[in-house]
């Protein structure tokens, strides 16, 4: 069964019309879904989010934050809110906020469960992703981790869980809750924290004590392209999963690493995360999706659309089915070939620069990660 978590309270609300976080996203995305048929079916069911209560969130979160999150969304704010990144430029004050975003969060949860107890072998909620929050502060749009939330769940009934980041952005929160447990693996793909935030996520953050080994990280340089992430998933992260052979997998679908999202600078096209999603998929694991960080309203809800399709397996059905009314059912008429995006072309001159980059990651991890798990490097493509 496949499961889309979502529920119409979510497009009431949320964050403040000028943040660049829009939260309308998930709703659009349902929207796109039931226009093109793709919740439809026996295999398939929709189901609404069950909001974070304070002791779930207490498992992660610290009191005095929480209480200051709370005061938050009723219009107190405070010195000490702000040291915890309330009122902050990424992290702004909005009406009801600590109910709004234990709801949100609360998806990723709810799927998680649904993982455990069978009625989903697939679940997507594309309202979760709060990879930045920690502890007791909120960073990056994100207030309270629903990752860590979700990964705790799953790892307290006894799975070995993975974690893996596809985001533009550095899961600094999820692998600090982690960076100590060999229990719940965190692989995080993303733009190098040389260039973007949380300026962190970098190959030599591999864990600590019991949990050395379990943090890896591909830092993307800029200019990062389709054919390049793909090296990285084939050459660098599929071998650290399959080694690692989790009982469940958690993945981040933050849809900032397309091109032309305003706060990134690499230039995946769709096609990219489908076959990343695809690679995924066919590991035949169960599998929480959440949404993330996705700039560009209309491609990120493009993707989430093509990721879900690829989900349920169903997407090349799709593709030739939509393909010339993309601009009348996704109600956009920037580009009319269906969910997936025109293939892109990479700046030639980049390109050399970009594959070098990814060359001495590759050989990083190799040296750092590999040994750690058993794991002998492929041979060299290039």
């Amino acid at each position: 069964m496949k499961v889309f978590v979502h529920d119409e309270a979510l497009d009431r609300g949320g964050y403040p019309r000028e943040c660049p976080f829009n939260t309308s996203r998930a709703g659009m995305t349902y929207r796109t879904l039931r226009s093109t048929g793709l919740l439809e079916g026996a295999d398939r069911r929709v189901i609404a989010p069950v909001a974070l209560t304070r002791t779930m969130l207490e498992r992660f979160h610290e009191p005095a934050y929480l209480d200051a999150l709370q005061r938050a969304g009723r219009g107190e704010h405070d010195l000490d809110a702000l040291w915890m990144g309330l009122g902050s430029p990424d992290c702004p004050l909005f009406d009801d906020m600590y109910e709004y975003v234990s709801l949100a969060a609360g998806g990723s949860v709810t799927a998680a469960k649904l993982l455990l107890s069978g009625e989903a072998h697939i679940a997507f909620n594309p309202s979760g992703g709060f990879h930045h929050a920690h502890p007791g502060r909120a960073a990056g749009f994100c207030y309270v981790n629903d990752v860590v939330l979700a990964c705790m769940t799953l790892a307290d009934a006894g799975k070995r869980v993975l974690f893996l980041d596809v985001d533009a952005h550095h899961c600094d929160g999820v692998q600090d809750a982690f960076y100590e447990r060999s229990d719940v693996m965190t692989v995080s793909v993303h733009e190098s924290g040389k260039t973007l935030f949380p300026g962190t996520g970098f190959e030599e953050e591999i864990g600590h004590g019991e949990g050395r080994g379990y943090s890896v990280n591909f830092p993307l340089p800029v200019g990062t392209y389709d054919a390049a992430l793909l090296r990285v998933f084939d050459r660098g992260v599929m071998p650290v999963i399959e080694a690692f052979d989790p009982d469940v997998i958690v993945m981040e679908l933050g849809m900032d690493m397309l091109a032309g999202d305003p706060l990134a600078h690499l230039n995946l096209s769709n096609n990219a995360y489908a076959d990343v999603v695809e690679r995924i998929r066919g590991l035949g694991k169960p599998l929480l999706a959440t949404g993330g960080g996705g700039y560009h309203v209309e491609n990120t809800v493009r993707g989430w659309a093509l990721c879900w399709s690829v989900l349920c397996g169903d997407q090349e059905d799709h593709d030739a089915m939509s393909f010339g009314m993309g601009g009348v059912m996704l109600e956009t008429t920037e580009w009319s070939g269906g969910l997936r995006d025109r293939t892109l072309l990479s700046d030639a001159g980049r390109r050399g620069g970009v594959d070098s980059e990814i060359d001495a990651t590759l050989e990083r991890i190799y040296a750092l990660v590999y040994p750690l798990h058993g794991i002998v490097p492929p041979a060299r493509d290039r």
